[in-house]
């Protein structure tokens, strides 16, 4: 199967604008991200797509590959959709942009989720990594998700879930990490379908797929490091770095 990783890369980001051009170390945020992602060795090919010539140029001057949309998107993976639209590839694997602490191991569990007869029938995936910090976990800047038995996705919120109703009941809260892997065809087809209500209520892109029909498989991760969604957020991670 030919694997490439696309990194969705939009330059004025709400919360944060310009985030991915700012400083970590000795390089940008988004060339973090693109640097470690073809430094895994798991893709054919790692290319970032955007809406900006900042960012466009800034992966280019460097031997990177990007490519720019040609339209306006909502959503992350309505913008790779389109540079995927055209291309022979089986499996896409959306890095998000604003995570430059990418590993290899991570991404290896999300790609073995597609192998074998049970991979067979997996049409998205993502990753989601515990979350222990009483704080976090009731931050709305942390999308938490519930999954069944079977390691699928029942929801995703920015409000807590489970709810603790019975405070001496054990609780296990998982933080979902914006880094997801689709068949081509289960992509192209989240791009045909409307935003629906929960999507529209959360702003969490990937609750259209629930309301769809399609599973998500979950898959756990190890500490991902620092998601950059605010200036707080790139001093940890320059504390981390």
């Amino acid at each position: 199967m030919k694997q490439i990783a696309m990194i969705p890369a939009r330059y004025a980001a709400t919360r944060f604008p310009a985030k991915l051009m700012q400083q970590l170390g000795n390089k940008t945020v988004i060339r973090h991200t693109y640097d470690n992602t073809i430094a895994t060795g798991l893709f054919d090919e790692v290319v970032v797509v955007t809406d900006s010539d900042i960012i466009f140029n800034e992966i280019t001057q460097h031997g990177g590959k990007a490519v720019m949309s040609k339209r306006t998107h909502e959503s992350g993976s309505d913008r790779i959709a389109e540079a995927a639209a055209d291309m022979n590839v089986d499996i896409i694997v959306n890095v998000q942009g604003d995570e430059p602490f990418v590993k290899k191991a991570p991404l290896e569990k999300l790609l073995q989720v597609f192998q074998g007869e049970a991979g067979a029938q997996v049409q998205v995936a993502s990753l989601m990594q515990e979350l222990k910090e009483e704080a976090l976990i009731k931050d709305p800047n942390y999308v938490k998700v519930a999954v069944d038995r079977n390691m699928n996705a029942l929801f995703f919120s920015r409000s807590v879930i489970p709810y603790p109703r019975d405070a001496a009941a054990a609780k296990l809260y998982y933080e979902h990490i914006g880094v997801y892997a689709f068949r081509k065809q289960a992509l192209l087809n989240f791009t045909s379908w409307p935003m629906t209500p929960l999507e529209a209520t959360e702003k969490v892109e990937c609750l259209r797929y629930l309301e769809y029909g399609v599973p998500i498989k979950m898959v756990v991760t190890d500490y991902m490091g620092v998601e950059i969604d605010t200036p707080e957020d790139l001093a940890k991670a320059a504390k981390l770095l």
